[in-house]
């Protein structure tokens, strides 16, 4: 299933062994890994097809990014983006 142009308020992230992180977690994993790599934000968003902007308020955890430009992001990175929708019984 692909979700490139699936839109939505995001809050919540099931990353790699089921760990349940914030947006705001996401974008200081993203930094951390961009700075382990030695990639400037300029480079990173180039490379990302974003702008120095959008990447540097998604790093902060102040951007609502879509799970394509995330997926993206973590493409060029070299990290896995796993997206686990569960369905609720009631």
């Amino acid at each position: 299933m692909i979700f490139n142009d699936f839109v939505c308020e995001i809050l919540y992230f099931c990353i790699a062994n089921h760990i349940i992180i914030s947006v705001v977690d996401i974008g200081k994993e993203i930094k951390t890994r961009r700075k382990t790599l030695r990639i400037t934000q300029p480079d990173l968003a180039e490379m990302a097809g974003m702008s120095v902007n959008t990447l540097y308020k998604i790093e902060r955890g102040q951007a609502n990014p879509t799970v394509k430009v995330l997926n993206k992001l973590a493409e060029v990175l070299g990290m896995e983006l796993k997206l686990e929708v569960k369905q609720i019984t009631v």
